[in-house]
């Protein structure tokens, strides 16, 4: 099971700019309860380093880039998101780390649940025995 899934965005545009709607249950799969960005990253510090139990998300770099690197305890892969007119979709129980943010970079992130820290694992090896075992 491939574990990067793209949404792309229409990009909406003239010589003036471009808009891009996101829009709950219709280009994002899920109500939107939560959004939030990061700006300011460092380049060498990476983020991320956690799973969800049941939260969903979709992360859009809304300027710039960075490198998601996505784990479901089975295989692990990596994506370079790089446009604001795609997103990628995390789904519940996937760890994610985020890597090699380009100095511009704006990650916004559209969540399906409102911040509960209990749906958080942010060990490792918890993730891997939830994952394999239930």
């Amino acid at each position: 099971m491939a574990l990067i899934k793209w949404a792309s965005f229409d990009a909406i545009g003239d010589g003036r700019g471009q808009l891009v709607a996101l829009e709950g249950n219709k280009n994002i799969p899920f109500d939107i309860k939560r959004v939030y960005y990061m700006t300011g990253m460092k380049p060498g510090a990476p983020r991320g380093f956690h799973a969800h139990r049941r939260l969903q998300q979709v992360a859009v770099c809304v300027a710039g880039r960075c490198r998601f690197i996505l784990d479901d305890g089975f295989g692990r892969e990596d994506a370079w998101l790089d446009s604001p007119a795609k997103g990628l979709l995390i789904g519940n129980m996937v760890w994610r780390e985020m890597h090699d943010f380009s100095q511009d970079c704006v990650l916004m992130v559209l969540a399906s649940e409102y911040y509960d820290e209990a749906d958080y694992i942010r060990d490792y090896e918890q993730f891997l025995e939830v994952a394999k075992h239930g």
